[in-house]
C-alpha cells in the first residue's frame, strides 16, 4: 500500500481505525508497529485471511487515531526514528536508514 494520499479508515474488531498498510509481511508489520508505538500511537495488527496454507501470512496495520494519515506525517517529517531523527519516505519504506537529505533532494550516483 505504501504512502498514498488517501486517508483510509474503517474498523478492526469493532474498533474504528485508520489503516496504515494492508497485506504486509510480518517483518514489515513489526517494523511499522514499533515505529508507530514509539511515536505514541496505539497500533492494531490483524492477520489477513489466506487462500491456502501455502500462502504467506500477511497483516493489516492500523492505528486508533482517526486523524492520522501516514503520508502527511512522513512528508511533514512529524514521525521520529528510534534515535530521534526525522522519518523520511526512504526510512518509512525501509529502503535506507539515512534520514538526510530531505525528500525533495535526489542523489545522483555515478555508475
Amino acid at each position: 500500500m505504501g504512502l498514498v494520499g488517501k486517508h483510509l479508515f474503517g474498523s478492526l474488531d469493532d474498533v474504528r481505525v485508520t489503516f496504515v498498510e494492508k497485506q504486509v509481511s510480518e517483518d514489515r508489520a513489526e517494523f511499522l508497529q514499533r515505529l508507530l508505538e514509539h511515536n505514541g500511537f496505539e497500533v492494531l495488527l490483524q492477520e489477513d485471511k489466506r487462500a491456502s496454507e501455502e500462502d504467506p501470512q500477511l497483516y493489516t496495520v492500523a492505528v486508533t487515531d482517526m486523524v492520522f494519515n501516514p503520508t502527511i506525517w512522513v512528508y511533514q517529517r512529524r514521525l521520529k526514528t528510534f534515535d530521534g531523527r526525522k522519518v523520511t519516505p526512504d526510512y518509512w519504506h525501509q529502503r535506507s536508514d539515512e534520514t538526510a537529505p530531505q525528500y525533495w533532494k535526489t542523489r545522483i550516483k555515478n555508475e
